[in-house]
């Protein structure tokens, strides 16, 4: 191969390799999204408890699926037909739902995206939920920033609730006293009801 051609095919690779880092940047970049915003873009929103997670080689990448128990269905999904319409028993394949997001474990390889949410069996969260339509999986909008996770005292069963995306605080940052709201609007350890009637606030407010 001539020298003249060996650099053409190294300016194509370059090329090549800077397209694909910006289609990759593009991709994992998450725009900051306000409470409102979350709840009029999620196209399904659920208080969840997770039942089982696992990961697949699917495309040559780590996927994760999380499979959750539907307690309460919040903002149910137009494209999800009956099942998505309403709060019922969490009995039965009817009543769960599946969050599929990449990264993962197979095989002792580990497969880490920073500001996915990874899940654990029996922990319970309120999820903002997306998809295109109603043949694709569910993802967490705006990843940890629609992750909000519920912490109960063990002796109370109280449940206090908190955003993923403020766990990245720093630690000691003061929060507001009313709200218990971190300064970023990220929600961290507001009391479920709290949080359940602020949900509705907003889904009220956009209709929904």
């Amino acid at each position: 191969m001539s020298s003249a051609r060996s650099r053409k095919c190294l300016w194509i690779l370059l090329i090549a390799v800077i397209v694909l880092t910006a289609i990759v940047a593009s991709a994992t970049t998450l725009e900051p999204m306000s409470f409102t915003a979350l709840t009029r873009r999620a196209t399904r929103i659920a208080h969840l408890r997770c039942v089982s997670v696992r990961s697949v080689w699917e495309g040559g990448e780590i996927w994760t699926e999380s499979r959750f128990a539907i307690l309460a269905e919040e903002k149910a999904d137009a494209a999800g037909g009956n099942a998505a319409r309403a709060a019922r028993s969490v009995d039965g394949a009817a009543n769960n739902l599946t969050v599929r997001m990449l990264g993962g474990r197979v095989d002792g390889m580990r497969s880490h995206v920073d500001g996915v949410p990874e899940f654990r069996a029996g922990e319970e969260v309120y999820l903002f939920l997306w998809r295109r339509d109603g043949s694709e999986p569910y993802r967490v909008l705006g990843w940890t920033q629609g992750t909000f996770r519920v912490a109960r005292d063990v002796h109370t069963g109280e449940g206090r609730v908190t955003q993923d995306s403020a766990l990245s605080a720093v630690d000691g940052e003061a929060l507001h006293a009313e709200s218990r709201e971190s300064l970023n609007g990220a929600i961290r350890g507001m009391a479920a009801g709290a949080f359940e009637a602020k949900l509705r606030r907003e889904l009220q407010a956009s209709g929904r």
